[in-house]
Formats: structure tokens, sequence, C-alpha cells
């Protein structure tokens, strides 16, 4: 008897076994009893043929029909499938053949399982992998939508706090001129307490504004000439206080490049390395030491900015650099700019990483790990582009850089 005329026979067996063994439920046996028939009539053709691909068609169908339960958990219902009927296949041949007949039937049908087997499990995960994609595109789509919706947020609530602001710091200035002849000096000194509130807050809304605007690709840029040993100086005088009360020193080291003349926004230059120092002094325990070097390089200047500090866990070193990225205990959140390990909103090297790459440089951080024992430090990396004339802006504008230039 040949196998065609064999598999002719045990075909009532074999789909009943499947159904009663597989199909679950009422509303589920008319559906699997045609897929498997549909099966059975293929396995004949590959049979026949010797041509395994006749199944692919419907291997490919319930591949693609795995629900999104199934592919949440990862479920191999097709090779599952496979794996039974080759079982059923295999009892119903020694139940109900002859040796010979069972032999030639499980040779031809083994090669034909096995390649779909196979090719079962390539589906399944071709499936599997679109399923993912799209999730991960759903995902991403999300988390933009996201950060779009925190970006508007943060653009509105700077602009609406922005005119009451205002309005507080006139009217503060006007009553500060009225109480000029106080004697005792009690209200001036309450009124000095409100204006520096008010100087804070000024600060946080001008931050959150240099981000809106940095979000928006819309920072602009006054490229003039400079020297960054002219930054460097001010900024030391301007952070000296915040220095004395810490009991901190800053040493600002002549490096080759820090007195080449280059063209940059000289404004947003020490709003950068301000953000960048303010963050070392807070990181860096009473008594510390802060060093800025750096170093000439084909088309750039490296700054490094050195602390020893309690350092940056490798985990980290990328989130502080994202926007209200908070890497402490926000419990213990204190607004002191310069207090050891205080908090703030979390934007000055957001702005710091705004600024440098609206120059076209970049910042990074090295660091041995965090460690508030060892104090391992933290290397603040900043490349700058030295440019000898200020760009084109037509042709900055063609690059996506918003220039602004002054004239002399």
């Amino acid at each position: 008897m040949s196998v065609l005329t064999t598999l002719a026979r045990i075909r009532p067996a074999f789909l009943q076994r499947a159904i009663n063994r597989m199909a679950r439920g009422a509303g589920v046996r008319a559906d699997f009893e045609e897929q498997l028939d549909q099966f059975y009539d293929l396995l004949i053709q590959a049979v026949e043929t010797g041509d395994p691909s006749w199944l692919d068609s419907v291997l490919y169908n319930w591949a693609a029909s795995l629900t999104q339960s199934d592919l949440q958990e990862g479920q191999k219902n097709v090779s599952a499938v496979l794996d039974h009927m080759l079982i059923h296949t295999y009892e119903i041949a020694r139940e109900d053949l002859e040796e010979k007949e069972a032999l030639d039937l499980l040779g031809a049908v083994l090669p034909i399982f096995t390649y779909a087997l196979d090719k079962a499990a390539r589906f399944e995960m071709e499936t599997r992998v679109t399923y993912i994609s799209n999730e991960l595109a759903d995902i991403q789509q999300e988390l933009e939508r996201l950060d779009r919706n925190k970006s508007n947020f943060i653009a509105v609530a700077a602009h609406e706090l922005r005119t009451p602001l205002t309005l507080i710091e006139g009217y503060s200035a006007m009553i500060g001129e009225m109480l000029k002849k106080d004697e005792n000096g009690q209200i001036a000194s309450l009124l000095d307490g409100v204006s520096n509130g008010i100087q804070r807050l000024r600060s946080i809304v001008d931050d959150m504004i240099d981000v809106s605007r940095i979000d928006t690709d819309l920072l602009s840029l006054n490229f003039q000439p400079l020297r960054l040993n002219q930054i460097f100086s001010q900024l030391k005088y301007k952070i000296n206080d915040s220095l004395a009360s810490r009991r901190q020193s800053l040493n600002t080291r002549a490096f080759s490049g820090s007195n080449e003349m280059i063209f940059a926004d000289s404004e947003r230059l020490n709003q950068a390395f301000h953000n960048i120092l303010v963050n070392a002094i807070k990181y860096t325990p009473d008594g510390g030491r802060i060093t800025v070097d750096g170093r000439m390089l084909p088309g750039f200047i490296e700054v490094t900015i050195t602390d020893t500090g309690i350092g940056i866990s490798p985990e980290y070193q990328a989130v502080i650099f994202d926007k209200f990225g908070q890497i402490g205990d926000t419990a213990r959140h204190s607004s002191g700019k310069t207090k050891f390990k205080g908090g703030g909103p979390g934007l000055g090297l957001p702005i710091a990483r705004g600024i440098l790459e609206a120059h076209g440089g970049t910042i990074w951080v090295e660091s041995k790990g965090h460690d508030e024992k060892r104090c391992p430090g933290s290397t603040f990396h900043v490349l700058l582009p030295i440019r000898t004339e200020p760009p084109d802006p037509k042709i900055a504008r063609l690059f996506g850089f918003e220039v602004n230039q002054k004239e002399d």
C-alpha cells in the first residue's frame, strides 16, 4: 500500500484526534476543523510531490493569526500544533498500521514535518518581530507626545509666570523707594527677602524659557570675537562668594587655546560654563577643588572642568543632561543653588548642552562612579569649534542654526 493511500485511510482518525485534543470550545471546533482539513490536503500534496513548501501558505496564515495575548506572552502556538500533529501521526501509525506501513508513512512525513516546524518558527519569529516593532513605534510616538506636552507646558508656564513676576518685581521696587526713610530697617529687611525670592524665581523662569527655545530650535546666537580665558576670569569673579562659602578653590589654568580668538556667543557660553561650574560646586564637599583646563584639537578647543566631588554613577552620566534629570533623593530637595548636594529644577546642564550644541560643540562627563566617602570626582569635557570668523547667517540657517549677529 502506497503512502498516499495510507494517508487517505488514516485521515478521519488523524483529524478527529487532532480536533479533540487541540481545539477548545464548540465555537472554535468548526473553524479549526476546516484549517486542519486544509493542512492535511497540503500535506498529501507535499508527500506526493516531495516538495514541503506546499505547507507554506497555511503555516504563514496560522502565524499571522496569532492573538495579541499570544504575542505578548511569547507563545509558539503554530509550532505547538505541529508538534501535536506529529505525535498524532506517530500514535496512529503505531496503533492502526502494520509495521511496514508505519515505517513508510513516518519516513515520508517526518522530513515534511521537520521542514514545517522550521518554517513555522521563522514565520512566528517574523510575526513577533513585526508586533514588537509596532509596539516600539507606538511607545516612541507616545514618548514623543509626552515630551512635546512637557515642552509645551514649560513654554506656556514660563511665559505665564513672567508677566506676574514682572509686576511683583516692579511693585517691590516702588515699595523699596517709598521705604528708604524707614528708620529701624525692619520693613526694608523683609523687602530684601522678597527681592531675593523674586530674583530666584526670575532665574528659574528664564531657565524654563531657555529650555523651551532649545527644544524648539529657537535659541539665537550672537557671534562675536572672544577668548575663553576672559570668560573664565569673569566666571571666577561671579562665583567667588559661592566658592568662599563652601571653602572651595577654583584653579583656571592657561591652556593651549584659552587665549585663542574665536567667534561665539559670549553671553551664552558664559551661561553654559557657569551652569557646569555651579554643578561642580554643588556636588563637591566643602574644602574641595575645581580645576579648569583644556587643550587644542584639530578644529576644536577642548575644555575640561574637573572636581574632587562625589562622582557620578555610569548609569546616570547621560541622565544628568536630560531636562529635569534628578539623580538624588527628591525628598531631600533643596533650592540652594550651591548647597552641598542641593537640588534644583534640573535645567542647568541640559541648558549648557543645548547652548554648546547650538555652537556646533558637545559635552560629556567622565567619572569613576559615585562614592561620597572616597570622592572620585568628575570631569566634564566640552568641545567648541574654532571659528575664526562669524558664520554667514544664510548658510548657518541652511544647517539649522538661528544666527542673530550684532553689527559693530
